[in-house]
């Protein structure tokens, strides 16, 4: 299934896809939640479906109390801050000293 292009090609897009993806997973939380004080804009979506639906706070559905326990936690900012920074750099130092290779 390669849609008449090279798979190779496929691949390489594929790879880059998953690379920036990871980028963002790492260090985008931390630009956009953390340094910049921003929510997540899915946190944004959820909150405005939630006010249409005439739904506010914790308790309205199974899924939504579970995912707030599982998503959220009360806490000072700099905490969070913290941790995400250190996750971030962890990473990094994990890349620099082994960083990936190409199998042959």
């Amino acid at each position: 299934m390669n849609f008449g292009i090279d798979p190779g090609l496929l691949a390489d897009i594929i790879g880059s896809v998953h690379f920036l993806f990871v980028l963002f997973v790492v260090f985008g939380l931390v630009v956009v939640q953390s340094w910049l004080g921003q929510l997540c804009p899915l946190t944004i979506w959820e909150n405005e479906l939630r006010w249409q639906a005439r739904q506010e706070g914790l308790g309205h559905s199974f899924i939504e109390t579970w995912l707030n326990r599982l998503l959220y936690y009360e806490g000072p900012m700099w905490v969070f801050t913290t941790i995400y920074t250190v996750f971030g750099a962890l990473v990094l130092l994990t890349i620099i000293a082994y960083p990936p290779r190409r199998r042959s």
